[in-house]
């Protein structure tokens, strides 16, 4: 959006859903400006419209002054990751702005570096519950450049084995608290409590893709799910 002095600012609207945390933020050139949010279980479809109301009202915005939707894009939580995606889709298609897609554990990390003092030699794990002992993981630098690639992984006492070696390794995120019992007695293992998922985190790279004209599809763009959701039945 071009301003009176012809200076061009770049609104970005953005949305986090693919964990128990609803969380809508505003940004502008780079920098939040509103941002609102809920970590609780089931409650996205319910709030997620409301919070982009509340903040467009609050900033004094309306939905023609945004200039692109980005959406945490997964993978996490199926139902939450299709509410998010599905508002971020209508709303593109509806305003006819570009879709930009940020991977979630990208997204975790970026959050863990801007809110950390993170020492040299450290790796960052964010983690996803996925049911029993598996997660969505994945490692990256504490320059945010990835590791090892996002993967479903069931949590053994040999897990990361050849990382946690010659590294400190910061475990965060949902996932991470059930992982505790078989990594933490690792003097390299670092786990960080209360790490909730946020929109504030898609800020770095939602801005970096725009600059860079790296917009989705908006007919066919989907979530990152990584596995095949079940549906289980009980027996007559």
């Amino acid at each position: 959006m071009m301003t009176d002095n012809n200076t061009l600012e770049m609104t970005i609207l953005q949305i986090e859903t693919a964990t128990t945390a609803c969380s809508v933020a505003l940004a502008k050139d780079g920098q939040v400006i509103a941002v609102r949010e809920l970590n609780q279980h089931n409650i996205h479809a319910e709030v997620i419209t409301l919070y982009i109301d509340e903040l467009l009202k609050q900033t004094g915005l309306i939905y023609a002054d945004l200039d692109a939707v980005a959406v945490s894009s997964g993978p996490g939580s199926y139902t939450g990751l299709r509410i998010g995606v599905s508002t971020a889709k209508g709303l593109c298609f509806g305003l006819d702005k570009p879709l930009i897609a940020v991977e979630t554990l990208s997204a975790m990390a970026q959050g863990m570096i801007s809110t950390s003092s993170l020492a040299p030699r450290t790796l960052l794990c964010p983690m996803i519950d996925a049911r029993r002992m598996e997660v969505y993981t994945a490692l990256y630098n504490i320059d945010g450049s990835e590791v090892k690639p996002t993967t479903a992984e069931i949590i053994d006492e040999n897990s990361f084995a050849e990382y946690l070696k010659d590294n400190s390794i910061v475990f965060f995120g949902d996932g991470a608290d059930k992982c505790k019992e078989m990594l933490g007695n690792h003097p390299n293992a670092i786990f960080i409590a209360g790490f909730a998922n946020s929109a504030t985190h898609l800020t770095q790279k939602a801005l970096a893709k725009f600059v860079n004209g790296q917009f989705e599809d908006v007919a066919y763009f989907e979530p990152f799910y990584l596995k095949d959701f079940l549906v289980t039945q009980k027996k007559a």
